[in-house]
This record gives C-alpha cells, sequence and structure tokens, in this order.
C-alpha cells in the first residue's frame, strides 16, 4: 500500500516537499490550555494533586483546542524494521527475531498487545523494514505492509540509510496519524520492535546531544559486559565515521538510526500537524521524538512521556524533551508497553477532570495557590 504522498505525487516527498508540508505545525493553544487549568483548580480536591495526571490533560486541552477533552479512540503503533548493525554482534540475538515478535503482534501474543487490550486500545503493527519473511500472520492485529527496505545498512561500513529513504519512512508516520485520525482515533501510543535498536538509539541520541556513547548506551536487551563494551565502541566508531550533524534530525537518522525510529519520529510529527496527542514510550521512542523535535521544535508540545525508562539515557531524553513522566516503574521492555500503561491513568484523570464535583457545587471555598 501506498502512502498518501506517493499515491499523490507518484514518489517519496523530497526534504523540501517535508518541511514544506510541516510549515502547517503551529503550537498547541495555550488559551484552551489555561481553560482547562481553570477547571482543573474549580474540582473538589487539593489543587495539583493529580501531578502529572493533570499537566497531561491540560496539555491535550491544547492539543485538541478545547478544554472539554475527548481522546475518542485509542491506539497503540508499533513500527517492526532491522538493523544493519547487527552484524557487529551488537545484540544476543539475530534478525529473525524481529520476524517472529513482529508475526506475534499480528496475533496479539505479545506483552503490548495483552496491556492494550486492558486498557481498551487497537494495536497497529506496521511493518516499515522487517528484513526477513514474514510468516503465520494472524488476523487479530492485521499488518500494515510499509516496508521502506528489508532493513538498513550497517552504519559501521556506510551510512544507515538514504535521505530519501528516511524522508519516506518519515511521511508513512505522519500518514498513519492521519489515516487514524479520520478514523476516530485522538491518542496514540508509539511502539517499536526491531533487534539492534537500542544501539541505533543510543547512536541518535549521542550524536544529536554530543554526548560520547558511554553515558547514553545500556544493556539492551540483557547484553554480558563484553558485548556492552562493544556496543559502545560501534557507536562511537560510527559516529566518527559519518559525523551527523547533531541539529539535523534526518541527517541523523540517515547515517546512524534506523526505519523504526524514522517511522515512529513521523508520529510524532503527524500528532503536531493533525493536532492529536502522543503517548511517547521510553528510551527508543524518546530517541524518535528527539529525532522529531531537531526536525520540528513545535512538535513537542505534542508528545505526551509516560515512563522514565531504565536504560542510562532516560533521564536524559526527558531532560532534552522537557518532559515529566508519570510512571516511574523500571520498566524497559519495549513495543509501547510504558506507553499502553498511560492510557488507562490518563482516562481515570479524565474522568475526574470531568465528573468530580466542584468547590461551587459543593459549596466549598475553593482552596487557593500558595504563595
Amino acid at each position: 500500500m501506498k502512502s498518501e504522498a506517493e499515491c499523490r505525487t507518484g514518489k517519496s516527498l523530497t526534504r523540501q516537499q517535508l518541511e514544506k508540508r510541516l510549515e502547517g505545525i503551529v503550537p498547541p493553544d495555550r488559551a484552551a490550555e489555561r481553560e482547562a487549568w481553570k477547571r482543573w483548580d474549580s474540582v473538589a480536591k487539593p489543587l495539583r494533586s493529580l501531578g502529572v495526571l493533570e499537566e497531561a490533560i491540560a496539555s491535550a486541552a491544547g492539543i485538541f483546542g478545547t478544554w472539554q477533552v475527548d481522546f475518542g479512540k485509542k491506539a497503540v503503533v508499533i513500527l517492526c524494521a532491522d538493523n544493519g548493525i547487527v552484524e557487529e554482534g551488537i545484540s544476543q540475538t539475530g534478525k529473525e527475531v524481529t520476524a517472529v515478535v513482529t508475526s506475534n503482534f499480528t496475533r496479539g501474543d505479545s506483552c503490548v498487545c495483552l496491556m492494550a487490550e486492558s486498557a481498551g486500545a487497537q494495536v497497529f503493527p506496521v511493518d516499515i523494514g522487517v528484513e526477513k519473511e514474514l510468516c503465520s500472520l494472524g488476523e487479530k492485529y492485521p499488518l500494515i505492509h510499509k516496508n521502506v527496505r528489508r532493513g538498513t545498512r550497517n552504519f559501521l561500513k556506510e551510512p544507515a540509510l538514504t535521505e530519501e529513504e528516511t524522508v519516506q519512512a518519515l511521511e508513512i508516520g505522519i500518514d498513519l496519524v492521519k489515516d487514524l485520525k479520520n478514523q476516530g482515533y485522538g491518542l496514540i501510543a508509539t511502539g517499536e520492535m526491531g533487534i539492534g535498536n537500542t544501539t541505533t538509539s543510543s547512536a541518535v541520541v549521542s550524536a544529536a546531544l554530543k554526548l560520547d556513547p558511554y553515558l547514553v548506551t545500556g544493556r539492551g536487551a540483557g547484553l554480558d559486559s563484553p558485548g556492552l563494551l562493544r556496543k559502545i565502541s560501534v557507536i562511537r566508531q560510527g559516529i566518527l565515521l559519518h559525523q551527523p550533524d547533531p541539529e539535523d534530525g534526518i541527517d541523523i537518522l540517515s547515517k546512524v538510526g534506523g526505519l523504526d525510529l524514522a517511522g515512529m519520529a513521523g508520529i510524532f510529527l503527524g500528532g503536531a500537524l493533525y493536532r492529536v496527542p502522543i503517548v511517547m514510550d521510553g528510551f527508543i521512542s524518546g530517541a524518535a521524538a528527539l529525532m522529531a523535535q531537531r526536525i520540528c521544535p513545535a512538535c513537542a508540545g505534542y508528545i505526551l512521556a509516560s515512563h522514565i525508562s531504565s536504560e542510562p539515557a532516560g533521564h536524559l531524553l526527558l531532560e532534552a524533551l522537557h518532559k515529566k513522566a508519570a510512571i516511574s516503574a523500571g520498566l524497559c521492555l519495549g513495543e509501547g508497553t510504558g506507553a499502553a500503561a498511560l492510557m488507562p491513568l490518563l482516562d481515570m484523570a479524565l474522568r475526574i477532570y470531568r465528573e468530580m464535583s466542584t468547590f461551587k457545587e459543593i459549596q466549598i471555598e475553593d482552596y487557593k495557590p500558595l504563595k
């Protein structure tokens, strides 16, 4: 299935065409946010006592342009892709695992699928760059076929992607948001699957934040100490070889990133373009959000952070994006599990926001902010 842009132009957008498309992104509606805070402060409870959850609902008001927040249907979108850097022995498992788990998503047989079902969310697995053949696909969550190429190149030898491939993956993410919004989805969580993607994520974060890979690289799915040192060395060599521009998200993604990261970055950009709140998962999703922010700084206002990843760069990414996470539970599973976990909390907060009596209704004097 072709993306909207391919159907419209016959080919993928160029960087310049993408940048032109993103000119439609504007900051969230601050007046609607202020009205949401007035509503929160009128609710008969201690002021700001739901913390980050209140902030998330107020942010959603700014995104939707009204204090009357309604998320509609909820979606978890999982971008699946392989990474050529796996050839360098930076992962415990091989690329065949990406294909197996991607197939499992379609049958609902994964952690994120079970969590999404509990949260009342629909799962949308997307093949944006899986290398191996996908077998035994299920019907519960049909696979969306958007394969740009069968895995990236090994960035220790050459750039992971061409600029055209990166832009194509970005536009796929943007168009996924547009399609989901048209289907009534008003809250989208980001997920991913791809062996080697903690390596690409550490590489893009290291490049963007100008930090040594040692400071932003963890064990991923369970590397031993020699494996971790190898992973750090590979990232350091790749960045030294390609010299990505720290301020250019497309350049970073092309040189040391991955298709799942680029697709997720597109989802964050699409959220800003089509005014849909996008829930950031953990480290990998956060790396993609950082790339989206590098491409279009205004998109950060459309991102809701779910949890503090236990990966070394978890806190650093939240700080770079100026985000507060609602959940601190030592999560590092990926797939979008942390983002799915936030959804029931948002539902609970939204019910209080909408239905709880006000101070006026119960004839109690409003609480006043401390000075």
